[in-house]
């Protein structure tokens, strides 16, 4: 568990944060300049906070009033970067030991979970950025840490290398049990990995809780940023369309290809532009997936847009993107049943975890 209540005024940021993350995974999400990697660096060591206290595991790390600062290498915190940060001059194995620290990771366990077993004797320089970023998490697993940060690991690698690292992000936390803090600006993996989503704007938690219940208030004006998460359990396919039913609690929700074999459940994510509403169940058109719901909220806005905030069967919600002309022509108003209708395709099976 991290508990940080710290303050920090650098230039334009005036960071002030009090916050408790416990295990699994915690995603940091917010604007460019709101704080966060200035966060992770307080957390590590790397700054110095005004004032403040820091704890990690029951461990004070930094207390103002007491005068405690330990130092960022005696913190027992591993960190991964936005750039793998390797030594050109090692090869994978070195590069490895060099963050090896004896405790409850073993050089095998980690090569095993990282499949890095065939880059062993590889230089570095020899590596793709996906693999770069695989053995910098290794490196940074390696030192048996109480807490691991990561500050945008992937932003470097395209969609595929992204989907690629993601599952031994989330392998490597279940199987050590370490908290991690990981830090993006992309929805889509917060929606795959985390267990809790601390939002932070201007320097402020403005939101902590389930992916749910948080990314949703991200970009809340903007109609391309607004966001809603549903979730649901793999249900029939059909193997001649390639066509998969999920199972929710507000109903069935196709999906264009197979999902994966789990029964556990899987985060979908939907962007508020991809949804359309109807008052009643329309006949005759290419969307596959009608969502029952009462209308729960509208916000309109300067712009030529409303949202309009679905509370959808089984108690999630939903929100739509329409125009405000729509809203007038539909007579819509708070208390309506309408449909969420969903087209298949819109929805990206490719970042389901895998069976």
């Amino acid at each position: 568990m991290l508990e940080a209540s710290v303050a920090y005024r650098r230039g334009t940021l005036d960071l002030e944060i009090d916050a408790a993350f416990g295990s699994g995974i915690t995603g940091v999400f917010g604007p460019s300049g709101s704080g966060k990697t200035t966060f992770l660096n307080l957390v590590s060591g790397l700054l110095r906070p005004d004032r403040g206290r820091i704890t990690v595991a029951g461990e004070s790390l930094f207390d103002s009033e007491s005068r405690i600062d330990i130092p960022a290498h005696r913190r027992g915190i591993g960190y991964v970067f936005q750039d793998s940060l390797l030594f050109p001059h090692l090869n994978v194995k070195s590069n490895l030991l060099y963050g090896f620290r004896t405790g409850f990771v073993k050089l095998d366990d980690c090569v095993s979970l990282l499949k890095l077993e065939p880059l062993l004797t590889r230089s570095v320089r020899n590596l793709s950025g996906g693999e770069k970023q695989r053995v910098a998490i290794g490196r940074a697993l390696l030192s048996s840490p109480s807490l691991l940060l990561m500050d945008e690991p992937l932003a470097n690698l395209d969609a595929p290398h992204k989907r690629e690292i993601l599952p031994y992000i989330e392998r490597l936390s279940a199987q050590f049990g370490i908290p991690l803090i990981y830090v993006t600006h992309a929805a889509e993996e917060l929606a795959r990995i985390a267990s809790n989503v601390a939002v932070i704007k201007s320097g402020r938690l403005s939101a902590y809780g389930p992916p749910a219940k948080t990314l949703h208030t991200i970009d809340a004006h903007d109609r391309f940023g607004r966001i809603s998460i549903l979730t649901a359990k793999r249900g029939r396919y059909d193997p001649h369309y390639d066509i998969t039913e999920l199972v929710s609690p507000a109903g069935s929700i196709s999906i264009a290809g197979q999902a994966p074999g789990s029964d556990g459940t899987l985060r979908i994510l939907v962007h508020a532009t991809e949804v359309t509403l109807a008052l009643s169940k329309p006949q005759g058109i290419s969307a596959r997936t009608a969502l029952k719901g009462k209308v729960a909220n509208i916000e309109i806005t300067r712009e030529p847009v409303a949202f309009a905030d679905v509370a959808l069967r089984g108690g999630e919600r939903l929100t739509a993107a329409i125009t405000r002309k729509a809203l007038d022509d539909l007579r819509l108003k708070t208390g309506d049943a309408v449909y969420c209708l969903l087209k298949s395709v819109s929805i990206d099976e490719r970042w389901f975890p895998a069976p």
